[in-house]
């Protein structure tokens, strides 16, 4: 049968099955159009129920239908990137602190901001997939062993268990080497409350045992909270009669992670990342007009931005099913919010960060942010590294007696050779 004698048919076909009646005869007639027609019973169904025959059909829309327009998800990756990257767990939790700022700054309607206190943690995932590909790095540290007797001398603790106080906290350093870390340069010390999740940073050039006392010291006052107790790594900036003796006076108890177990400093060494290394980055930095420029950020705006505006997770247990591990965690929440939930901070230091927080605008401290993070970037150290050598040609062997980029070798380049050769022509004749 050639195509027009069978699209003549079906629309022969077609008038006749939707001019009888009755199940069975129109079974009759699917029959016979199967057998003539040469398609399966299912099609037929199809092709005879569809539009008639010579009119266009319908195209459907494939896809999900979009809620959320492009002016919500304008102003969701304009608050992402202003809060520099938030998890979209804390980023849902933060929309209602940065709703009055973002329906002001990008005129959003009813309708619209109504759109954005609905839009769930999976979706923001989904639409900024693409843009988050870009942003992953890594970590380094350069950190040296302390003392051994001295080491011993401090408790170990493993892990912290039913927190109930803001004052038991966690300690680091992140260094600023860039890709050399010989020389003095600036370095950050980070501490974080275990319960409450905030964060204090001080720079300071170098990591000496007063540099360090002196920024525990600036830290510990200007916090809502009283020091507790403090658990820092095996680094010889920590373990040291200087700080033991601060940690005396104050009456704070030291304890120290077991070596090469980073686990151990779980909350800190995740807090070098996010508070620390996504917002300066891994240049060097070995002056002291860089580490003003890093304290001026670290104690005013980014510290109020991060502490104020940026909720976070805590994770409360791990469950074992079978194989796999899944996590539970709590509801995203500011360090604020969950200082003022557990009510053990300096009475009247949280009632000026509340009060304060509601006279802040996020996307200004941002804005402030950004201005101070380039002036920092100029700081950076411009000093070119010094190039690596090349390498060797392949099947080169490795030469004892000659040793790259020195004058004082024991052996001069003929009489290397030489004895290279003389090894070489002794091997053949054993041979």
């Amino acid at each position: 049968m050639s195509t027009n004698a069978r699209w003549e048919y079906m629309k022969e076909m077609y008038l006749r099955y939707h001019k009888v009646v009755g199940k069975k005869a129109k079974g009759e007639l699917l029959k016979e159009f199967c057998a003539v027609y040469k398609c399966h019973h299912k099609s037929a169904i199809r092709l005879l129920n569809g539009p008639a025959p010579g009119k266009v059909r319908p195209i459907k829309a494939r896809g999900r239908r979009i809620v959320y327009g492009y002016r919500v998800m304008e102003a969701v990756e304009a608050m992402w990137r202003a809060s520099n990257y938030l998890w979209s767990w804390n980023l849902k939790a933060a929309i209602p602190l940065w709703r009055e700022s973002l329906g002001r700054r990008f005129k959003l309607s009813p309708q619209e901001l109504e759109l954005l206190d609905r839009i769930s943690p999976a979706t923001i995932d989904r639409r900024l997939k693409a843009k988050k590909l870009e942003l992953k790095k890594h970590i380094y540290g350069k950190t040296k062993k302390s003392s051994y007797l001295l080491r011993h001398q401090i408790p170990i603790r493993t892990e912290f268990r039913d927190v109930c106080e803001p004052g038991w906290t966690e300690a680091d350093t992140v260094s600023h080497s860039g890709l050399s870390a010989s020389g003095l340069f600036a370095q950050t010390l980070n501490r974080t409350s275990i319960l409450t999740q905030w964060v204090e940073r001080r720079a300071m050039m170098g990591k000496s045992e007063a540099e360090v006392s002196k920024s525990f010291k600036e830290m510990d006052e200007d916090s809502p909270f009283d020091i507790l107790g403090i658990d820092l790594d095996n680094g010889s900036e920590f373990i040291n009669r200087v700080i033991q003796e601060y940690c005396r006076e104050r009456r704070i108890l030291m304890t120290r992670s077991r070596p090469y177990k980073k686990d151990d400093q779980a909350h800190i060494e995740q807090k070098n990342k996010t508070h620390v290394r996504k917002w300066v980055g891994w240049l060097r930095y070995d002056s002291s007009q860089a580490v003003e420029a890093l304290n001026d950020l670290y104690r005013n705006e980014l510290r109020l931005f991060q502490n104020l505006f940026e909720p976070s997770v805590k994770l409360i247990k791990t469950v074992r099913r079978g194989s796999k591990s899944h996590r539970v965690f709590d509801k995203s929440q500011t360090p604020l919010d969950r200082l003022v939930a557990c009510k053990g901070g300096r009475t009247q230091k949280v009632a000026q960060l509340v009060e304060l927080r509601k006279r802040l605008d996020p996307f200004e401290l941002s804005r402030i942010i950004d201005i101070k993070l380039k002036r920092i970037y100029s700081l950076a150290s411009k000093t070119p590294v010094q190039p690596l050598p090349p390498p060797r040609p392949v099947g080169a062997r490795w030469n004892p007696w000659l040793r790259s980029g020195s004058k004082s070798t024991g052996w001069s380049p003929e009489v290397a050779r030489s004895k290279r050769l003389y090894g070489k022509e002794r091997r053949l004749q054993t041979w």
